[in-house]
């Protein structure tokens, strides 16, 4: 488990310095628009992909946590010092849990209510991929997208992009 756990803050260390490239490239400008009707704006999508990591943290300090899912809705962000505070917050959050996290309370279970039902329960350490790591990672994809469509230059993110390469 310990290898687990390092192998976890490394990757974590890394994949938070791919998100911070992608958030700085959100223009000031356009946090108001949106791909679609039903999608979320560009700002509310970068506040959310910005506090995953801190949120979780947070979360994760307790055995259970009630979700009423009509209640989500990211509030959308002020400016983009919003977000890129955010950001750092949420990340100095989330390193300070993972470091704290030993094999006792990773493999301790972990529950989502849902309008008062128990939705889902696993162990805190697949709750850290699922959640922590893997669902920024989807939102991250996202916002690549809406980027993309926008016509704003991606950064690298793994390998080349169509606009950076890493190989100079």
């Amino acid at each position: 488990m310990k290898q687990i756990l390092e192998s976890i803050r490394n990757e974590f260390n890394q994949e938070a310095a791919i998100t911070k490239r992608v958030l700085d490239k959100v223009p000031a400008d356009k946090l108001a628009w949106k791909p679609h009707a039903k999608s979320m704006s560009l700002g509310q999508l970068a506040i959310h992909l910005a506090g995953v990591p801190g949120r979780l943290a947070m979360t994760l300090q307790k055995d259970q946590f009630e979700v009423t899912p009509d209640a989500f809705e990211p509030t959308p962000p002020k400016n983009i010092e919003e977000i890129q505070a955010t950001f750092e917050q949420s990340i100095k959050a989330a390193e300070e849990y993972l470091k704290g996290l030993n094999e006792a309370s990773a493999s301790g279970e972990w529950s989502l209510i849902v309008n008062g039902k128990k939705a889902v329960s696993m162990p805190r350490i697949a709750v850290v991929r699922s959640i922590m790591m893997n669902h920024c990672y989807h939102h991250r994809g996202q916002l690549s997208v809406y980027l993309r469509l926008l016509d704003v230059p991606l950064p690298v993110i793994y390998g080349r992009s169509a606009d950076e390469s890493p190989f100079g």
